[in-house]
């Protein structure tokens, strides 16, 4: 990687020269004579001259040592961030046990690797989501007649019904008009999983499946959730000391995990009335908190019960009713039923993008092999480089030999704690090298001791950031076909040392911890935040201005896919950033990181061209300067750090960023309204302090600009049709 040389110091010899004779009057005010004939001016610009000599030299410092410079100053470079997922398997062939993928597996998109980390075991089933939504009672004569038959065949009366429609979360997410599940909207406060056999491999026999010796016995059913991205409001922020705590499940006492979901399996058994009785499912592992966020769920069905387990067809007009299945039509026979619901005084459960079957988390990481990194030769500070970078931390094991045996030596963040005794290394994991002690903080590597790395994973990066149905290709493991649902997310590359270099004088003077608006500011921006401001004592919910102790911390990110124009932070960005002020703040300090709030702003612009310059082209140069001049992520906006908070949408400041356009003879009308009230408001808008403009409409025409909020100028009226005679066959 192609690293930049920051200009440390920039100064010509002109500069040097200037700022040499400004010094004389300071310091030898009775020198009058400065003219170029004067041996003492002749002496200053020597020393300007040599001066510039030496700059360009100091210029020319290797990234080696600016990174050494970071390192003694123990301002480190953002290391990368891997990118994680899911994906699913599918057995290529049956076989009386089930396919095997362990943890710590191969897969690849491409050239791109990734590791698989939980086990699965690979059943040849899948499934389909579905709730009971609520829904509107029927209208129509005909269907007011089908209701209340159903209500006749369940012995119940309208006002003991809640009518309610199936809804089937779509497999294909690239579909057209393809809607996330909203589990919020069910009726029953239920997620509906079925699950079927699957029609290939060619052998799968169903009743095998839950046959008490059957693969659904023996080994859990892993079920991947993807959710929707969760954006909070202003208005649903809460403490970063309360917000930032997560749901993390504990083992019990009888080594269940307790999670805020139940989990049910339905059985052949029924009551009087034909309702299916359930039996409860053992949760193994569960990285999903409740199916709130991306992750996989082990399910473990009743082995004592497993021959019970299945599904008794019901009447049709009760499908559907009180506990009962969903209909679930034109789907392939269901083998059996599970269904989760929150426990009492949880939060109902949000929206799902996805739900799949034999699914595993995976990182985009690599296992390297055992490699000799060197011998030692009995200095301080020797330096061994690995083979691949960068090191994920924490996965690195290093062993040196001595005397006649390999001994571990400790990777330690520091070694300010070491002693002379101490067999402690430094990592530096963007670079991938090692560094010993210097025998007063930690040992030096002994002189001819071989050095080797027994194991470590590399990665990280935006290279791991795929689309779906990318990862394709199982590298080691059983025989089965691999792909991912669902792109991968939270790729970051390293901090370019340029940027780090930057932050050298803010860490000396913070010490990391946040006591200044810019302390805040800075601290927040952590990978994957783009733009972070500081808005000092502002009390979100309440949006004063005047609340003592607390702190509001805005926070865009890099990029949002959905919201190009107006990036939104999602609920797991906030998070991140929450906990990673709430460790470095005031204990006095109420803290709050909120998502950036817009203002939906139009503008107007109506302009002429000068000769020999394409309208078109010169409408379109305007829109980008106007959009980017709106933005409000950096390197746009009017300072280059995106607009400001508060500041105020006013027509004379963007016509001013419009005659900056080359082809702009001159702007003849620029209109900018305010959309955020039902009816355009025309003229500048003005901001509150937590706002920032979106600029969801912007017209560009020659000549007079229309009113913002109309879509443009009307096209003409088409012309009248002309009458054309239709031929005739004749007899």
């Amino acid at each position: 990687m192609t690293l930049p040389s920051p200009v440390l110091d920039d100064r010509s010899y002109e500069q040097l020269r200037d700022e040499l004779l400004a010094r004389i009057p300071v310091y030898a005010p009775e020198w009058t004579d400065r003219g170029p004939s004067d041996p003492g001016i002749t002496l200053l610009e020597l020393v300007a001259h040599l001066g510039e000599s030496l700059l360009y030299r100091f210029n020319q410092i290797p990234d080696q040592t600016r990174l050494w410079l970071l390192r003694l100053l123990q301002v480190s470079p953002y290391p990368p961030r891997s990118a994680r997922g899911l994906v699913t398997f599918t057995p290529l062939r049956a076989t009386g046990e089930p396919a095997q993928v362990t943890l710590g597996s191969a897969v690849a998109a491409g050239e791109v690797p990734f590791r698989v980390l939980n086990d699965v075991n690979v059943l040849p089933v899948e499934v389909c989501a579905a709730i009971k939504a609520v829904a509107a009672a029927p209208t129509d004569p005909i269907l007011i007649d089908e209701y209340q038959r159903v209500l006749d065949a369940a012995d119940l009366s309208p006002d003991q019904a809640e009518p309610y429609e199936e809804q089937v979360l779509g497999q294909d997410q690239a579909a057209a008009g393809f809607q996330p599940l909203d589990v919020s909207r069910a009726v029953d406060r239920c997620l509906w999983v079925a699950v079927h056999a699957l029609d290939r491999p060619a052998g799968v026999d169903p009743a095998a499946l839950l046959s008490v010796n059957g693969p659904l016995g023996r080994a859990p059913l892993v079920l991947g959730v993807g959710t929707d991205a969760e954006y909070t409001t202003i208005d649903e922020v809460e403490p970063c000391d309360e917000s930032a705590q997560q749901l993390t499940p504990e083992p019990g006492p009888t080594g269940r995990i307790d999670t805020t979901l139940v989990w049910q399996v339905t059985t052949t058994a029924t009551t009087s009335d034909g309702t299916p009785i359930f039996l409860p499912v053992d949760v193994v592992r569960d990285t999903t908190d409740g199916l709130r966020h991306d992750g996989v769920i082990a399910l473990q069905l009743p082995a004592a019960e497993l021959d019970e387990i299945g599904l008794t067809p019901p009447d049709d007009d009760l499908a559907g009713i009180a506990d009962r299945p969903p209909a679930l039509a034109d789907r392939p026979p269901v083998l059996f039923w599970l269904r989760a619901f929150p426990r009492q005084g949880v939060p109902e459960l949000g929206r799902l993008r996805w739900i799949g079957v034999n699914a595993a988390e995976v990182e985009q990481v690599a296992e390297a092999p055992p490699e000799l990194l060197g011998v030692g030769v009995g200095l301080s500070g020797q330096e061994l480089a690995l083979a691949n970078a960068p090191v994920v931390p924490g996965t690195l094991q290093v062993e040196v030999f001595q005397g006649d045996k390999w001994v571990e030596w400790t990777i330690v963040d520091t070694l300010a704690a070491s002693t002379r005794t101490d067999c402690h290394l430094l990592l530096d994991p963007g670079a991938g090298r090692l560094r010993c002690g210097d025998s007063v903080r930690g040992r030096v590597l002994p002189a001819q001791a071989p050095v080797r790395a027994v194991t470590y994973r590399y990665g990280g990066g935006r290279r791991g950031l795929v689309k779906p149905g990318d990862i394709n290709t199982v590298l080691d493991g059983p025989d089965v076909t691999v792909t991912n649902p669902l792109s991968t997310t939270g790729g970051e590359d390293a901090e370019p040392i340029a940027r780090a270099l930057e932050r050298i004088p803010g860490e000396l003077v913070r010490h990391d911890r946040a006591v200044t608006a810019d302390d805040f500011r800075e601290l927040a921006t952590i990978p994957g935040v783009g733009r972070a401001e500081c808005l000092p004592r502002f009390e979100p919910t309440s949006r004063s201005f005047d609340a003592a102790g607390v702190v509001s911390v805005v926070v865009w990110p890099t990029e949002d896919p959905r919201h190009p124009n107006a990036p939104r932070a999602d609920a797991t960005l906030l998070r991140a950033v929450c906990r990673h002020l709430d460790a470095r703040r005031l204990v006095t300090t109420e803290l709050y990181v909120i998502p950036p709030t817009y203002h939906r702003v139009g503008i107007s612009v109506g302009l002429a061209v000068k000769k020999g310059y394409s309208a078109i082209g010169v409408r379109r140069w305007v829109e980008l300067v106007l959009r980017q001049y709106l933005a409000p992520l950096p390197p746009y906006g009017p300072d280059g750090r995106g607009w400001p908070l508060g500041h105020r949408v006013h027509g004379p400041e963007l016509e001013a960023a419009v005659l900056q356009v080359e082809g702009v003879e001159f702007v003849e009308e620029l209109k900018v309204a305010d959309l955020q009230p039902a009816q355009p408001v025309p003229g500048t808008v003005k901001l509150a302090g937590w706002e920032v403009p979106e600029l969801t409409e912007v017209t560009v025409v020659v000549g007079p600009a229309p009113d913002p909020g109309t879509g443009g100028p009307q096209p003409p009226p088409a012309p009248a049709p002309v009458p054309v005679p239709v031929p005739r066959d004749k007899c």
